[in-house]
């Protein structure tokens, strides 16, 4: 059994690991959720323009990172009267800008990734809005509308139908340390930490038996790393292709990406591979149900492309910056727990948790939790706190 525990073990000691940065990360986006509110910029999204654009963005930024619920909420948007570019760049920003993953990003990776990730993150969206703008047909998207009309149910719908922001005036720290502002913080916390655990599991649990299980041989030889040209070229092609197949999304790739260019896989393919959880299995067959099968592939074949686009241009950009990384040292460590910066940290992040959790469960939360999933009740965009 020490090929499982080996596995366990390095899958535990990620997780130890990068606790304190989820939490953070989580608080962070928290406080940005709750001073945002969604009806502010919706009604921006009518079309495709640079401004619409924008908004799409500026709101993803400020969503769920959680990728399921980024999917359920752009097509709330598209059948509110978001156009469907604007909509697919929401998603885009949703999971892809959001401040958790930029700092797991720099955690286990370098900071490098991270501003990668927030320069690839609009190119892919430009390169979308481009697209779009040639190739969707007006009938596609009357196809695309009529079966989102139909309601059927993906996952995460009822998190994705709440607005939990903090309604009224007031300076931004006034509503933050206001009693409905805290509420607000706790309960958009525990929330973002329910949708994306088991993505969050699941990926430390693949990153610990790849990287016990699978000699680093034979990533090099997957990643063509023998000849330096090729794997340029060949990491932003199948980084998307391995994201598909691991039904990993969300922030939960992020250790997994950590495995992939330790093994080998280019600077571009890293962050194609990250763009990817947006065309993983279970959310293409998520887009089948919301859009219909031709729009379902559509969006896949859209999606892909520019992931692919984006890596090689954010290889080539940071290549002539004399950015790129240059050694491959990801943090994927072995089972070790010492009293050291990072046990201080989570200590200190973990009693800042249990402050929010107390709060979110004090003041009506386990109601919440029971929406979360399937179709959102009808005053699921309430909010007990606010």
């Amino acid at each position: 059994m020490d090929w499982l525990w080996h596995a366990l073990a390095l899958a535990g000691a990620m997780g130890w690991e990068i606790l304190w940065a989820l939490i953070l990360g989580f608080v962070l986006s928290a406080v940005v959720q709750a001073v945002v509110r969604r009806q502010a910029v919706t009604a921006l999204l009518g079309d495709d323009s640079p401004r619409a654009l924008a908004a799409a963005s500026g709101l993803g930024v400020a969503s769920s990172s959680c990728s399921y619920a980024a999917v359920a909420l752009a097509r709330s948007l598209f059948r509110k009267g978001a156009s469907f570019t604007a909509a697919m760049a929401f998603e885009i920003a949703s999971t892809n800008l959001v401040l958790e993953l930029g700092i797991l990003l720099a955690l286990l990776l370098g900071w490098q990734f991270t501003l990668a990730e927030f320069v690839g993150g609009p190119i892919m969206i430009v390169l979308i809005a481009v697209l779009y703008r040639i190739l969707l047909r007006r009938r596609l998207v009357a196809d695309a509308l009529r079966q989102s009309e139909k309601g059927l149910a993906g996952s995460m719908e009822g998190h994705a139908a709440m607005d939990m922001s903090v309604a009224g005036g007031g300076s931004f720290l006034r509503r933050l340390t206001s009693a409905k502002g805290r509420t607000a913080i706790s309960h958009i916390f525990v929330m973002e930490w329910a949708a994306i655990w088991r993505d969050i599991v699941v990926g430390l649990l693949i990153t610990g038996a790849l990287a016990a299980w699978v000699p680093m041989e034979f990533w090099k030889n997957f990643f063509l790393t023998g000849d330096p040209l090729l794997a340029v070229l060949w990491g932003p092609l199948v980084g998307p292709l391995v994201a598909v197949v691991s039904f990993v999304c969300s922030i939960g790739n992020v250790p997994l990406a950590a495995v992939l260019w330790n093994g080998g896989i280019s600077f571009g393919g890293v962050i194609a591979f990250i763009f990817a959880d947006l065309i993983i299995l279970p959310i293409l067959n998520i887009y089948r149900k919301y859009y219909g099968l031709r729009m379902a592939a559509f969006i896949a074949g859209t999606f892909y492309l520019t992931m692919v686009v984006a890596g090689y241009l954010v290889e080539l950009i940071f290549w002539a910056l004399g950015l790129t990384p240059r050694e491959r040292a990801a943090r994927v460590v072995e089972a070790q727990v010492a009293w050291n910066y990072t046990t201080w940290l989570n200590i200190c992040f973990l009693a800042l948790a249990a402050v929010l959790v107390i709060r979110f469960f004090r003041t009506g939360g386990a109601s919440m939790l029971r929406m979360m999933g399937g179709r959102p009740a009808a005053d699921a965009s309430e909010h007990p706190g606010a």
